[in-house]
């Protein structure tokens, strides 16, 4: 089996945007590769390192989260990224050999500074956070790595890398490609992004009240002002997660809405039974694991052991390559 390695920051409650564009990708890969997924602890703290008290807590949630949803223990490694050391000193290593003006010219270095603004990531760590990504991935030679295509320009610098280390110490390391999400993008109540930050998302702990309530407030088509106008299925919230989550009915409900045959309360009203569904055996197997405190513990420690002996023996050759003690 190739290696595949993929993180998820600790920045809060895991939504239905990250069940669909990444989670999936998690539960589809366990099945196929030798998989590693890591709770990026340092990562999250490249913008939010002033605040690092709920990293902790929110690696716990994500844990759970993951386990819920149907990732295994059995096919997966799951780690928490600040147990594993030798993520560190692979990252100081590969430091050494990286220009600054490859780290400047990255594109979400530019982006994140204008959108972030309002917090001092004038800092080495957030300069320098490609090169931990690339650490993240060579630690375990990973072959692979499941991607956005905003990270393609991440990967390429991990490449990049991956050429200089084997030019200069021997061919090591494997240059890790991409495997490009496949799955859609969900939008927010609002029709924005699905985040946090914007009060829009639908939690994978939401019970089935507040679900209701988060859809009985998602945007329409804003042209669709009375029930019998036609509508602009295309243009609308409820429906692009009637595309996800109740698509052998889709074509009909777009058909309706597009004729004025539906009406946007009941439309929203039906979206939130489908997601309801979809929630109920998470939510089940979520309450098993919140019995059993002491068992997410034992996972954690298992996992992390797991990954540090796979970063480990990376590492006793990484050194033995540049002739270090």
């Amino acid at each position: 089996m190739k290696t595949v390695l993929s993180g998820m920051r600790p920045t809060g409650k895991l939504h239905l945007g990250h069940l669909e564009g990444v989670l999936k990708s998690y539960i589809d890969m366990q099945d196929t590769y030798r998989a590693f997924y890591m709770v990026a602890d340092w990562h999250a703290l490249t913008t939010n390192y002033e605040s690092p008290e709920m990293t902790g807590d929110n690696t716990l949630e994500m844990f759970k989260d993951w386990l819920s949803v149907g990732i295994s223990p059995d096919k997966a490694v799951m780690f928490v990224q600040s147990a594993v050391s030798e993520h560190a000193e692979l990252f100081l290593l590969l430091s050494m050999l990286t220009p600054v003006p490859w780290l400047e010219r990255n594109p979400t270095y530019k982006e994140q500074r204008q959108e972030l603004s309002g917090k001092d990531l004038s800092t080495f760590g957030f300069l320098g956070y490609p090169v931990l990504m690339a650490a993240d991935i060579l630690v375990y030679r990973a072959e692979v790595v499941p991607i956005g295509e905003d990270q393609r320009p991440h990967l390429e610098l991990a490449r990049e890398m991956v050429r200089r280390f084997n030019n200069l110490y021997g061919n090591f390391f494997p240059e890790p490609q991409e495997i490009l999400t496949k799955y859609p993008k969900l939008p927010g109540i609002d029709g924005r992004k699905m985040s946090k930050s914007y009060n829009n998302a639908i939690y994978l702990t939401d019970d089935e009240k507040t679900v209701n309530d988060k859809a009985s407030k998602m945007f329409t088509d804003p042209a669709k002002i009375r029930k019998n106008d036609p509508g602009h299925p295309e243009n609308c919230v409820v429906c692009a997660f009637h595309r996800i989550y109740n698509a052998a009915a889709c074509e009909t409900v777009e058909a309706e809405c597009k004729s004025g045959a539906r009406g946007c309360v009941d439309c929203k009203k039906q979206v939130a039974v489908k997601i309801n569904e979809r929630l109920a055996p998470i939510r089940l197997k979520r309450a098993e694991i919140d019995k059993d405190p002491g068992m997410i513990t034992g996972l954690i420690a298992s996992g992390n052991a797991k990954a540090k002996a796979a970063a480990g023996e990376t590492m006793k050759n990484v050194r033995k390559l540049m002739k270090l003690a």
